[in-house]
């Protein structure tokens, strides 16, 4: 069941202890642990879970190793989403996804490779949001109102939400452009 609550202020502190745990549990396995995704963006409504990327140089079952000291367990073979007009090259969306072991808060970790489009993706998108609250306002609405219309219908969501976060992904690729945009250091 999708559900979307309004901003926690305990979010980032999730995230905090999360992080943590992971970067002592991966060392310099993680070149970046970042909290991504919309429990990220500060005031802005979002399913209770915490969405967290590890950027890898390589899908390496050393990485996977790692997790599972932590109790997380990788989830079948999965892919991003791949937006209208960007390379359909299946090596640019490839990622791990792990599921939190039982008892920890809800928490999805992705593990992708860096340099790669759905890498950068998550950060821009993250970072664009931050800079643009009206844009993360309007992204809230859009995202409430699908929960409500598809609460049990996963599929229906995310078949509305992928081309939203497109939509945004195009105001985003221009930001930056004309910010010459970086991703700033590792949030772990």
């Amino acid at each position: 069941m999708i559900v979307i609550t309004p901003y926690r202020s305990s979010w980032p502190d999730d995230f905090g202890a999360l992080g943590r745990a992971l970067r002592r549990a991966l060392s310099d396995l993680a070149l970046r642990i970042d909290h991504i995704g919309s429990t990220a963006v500060p005031g802005l409504a979002a399913k209770d879970r915490i969405d967290i990327q590890i950027t890898v140089r390589e899908l390496e079952p050393a990485v996977e190793r790692a997790l599972d000291t932590l109790g997380y367990a990788r989830l079948e073979y999965l892919a991003d989403h791949v937006p209208p007009g960007r390379s359909a090259d299946p090596d640019e969306w490839v990622k791990w996804v792990f599921a939190p072991p039982d008892g920890q808060r809800p928490t999805n970790v992705h593990v992708r490779i860096e340099g790669r489009a759905n890498q950068r993706y998550a950060l821009l998108f993250r970072d664009y949001l931050r800079a643009h609250p009206a844009a993360a306002q309007a992204y809230g609405q859009v995202k409430q109102a699908l929960a409500r219309e598809n609460a049990d219908d996963v599929e229906a969501y995310y078949a509305v939400k992928d081309p939203v976060c497109d939509l945004i992904m195009e105001g985003a690729e221009a930001w930056a452009a004309a910010t010459n945009w970086r991703a700033g250091p590792s949030d772990c």
